[in-house]
């Protein structure tokens, strides 16, 4: 199981983009999940809160009807993140480049400051 965010949330956008067809500030804009071995809803010093059975963390708004078809199947789910503690889901920027026209278009994740600049 997973401890980082940043594979899990690459490989969310980069679906997002590539198999769903959204452009960059969709596929960063878009809810995410997160699934850690350490508990990122109760405190400051995530190290003492590891476990040997994960947690799902849903970020707002994925429906309450998700996580309770994962708690059906016996995960352990955090639903309705939102506020500050949707930083736990990650953060990024994105440029992409057509390859045939050469037009960049951008995306910045809202869930912290930031921004995508190309030229």
């Amino acid at each position: 199981f997973s401890f980082f965010v940043q594979p899990q949330g690459h490989a969310q956008v980069l679906r997002n983009m590539l198999d769903l067809g959204m452009d960059p500030q969709q596929a960063l804009d878009a809810p995410r999940f997160f699934v850690s071995v350490a508990d990122y809803s109760i405190g400051e010093n995530i190290f003492e809160t590891m476990s040997d059975r994960p947690k799902i963390f849903l970020e707002a708004p994925l429906p309450e009807e998700m996580a309770e078809t994962l708690r059906q199947k016996g995960h352990r789910v955090v639903s309705q993140v939102t506020g500050m503690k949707r930083a736990m889901f990650g953060r990024g920027q994105i440029i992409r480049r057509d390859p045939k026209s050469g037009v960049l278009t951008a995306g910045s994740d809202p869930r912290a400051d930031g921004c995508a600049m190309g030229f």
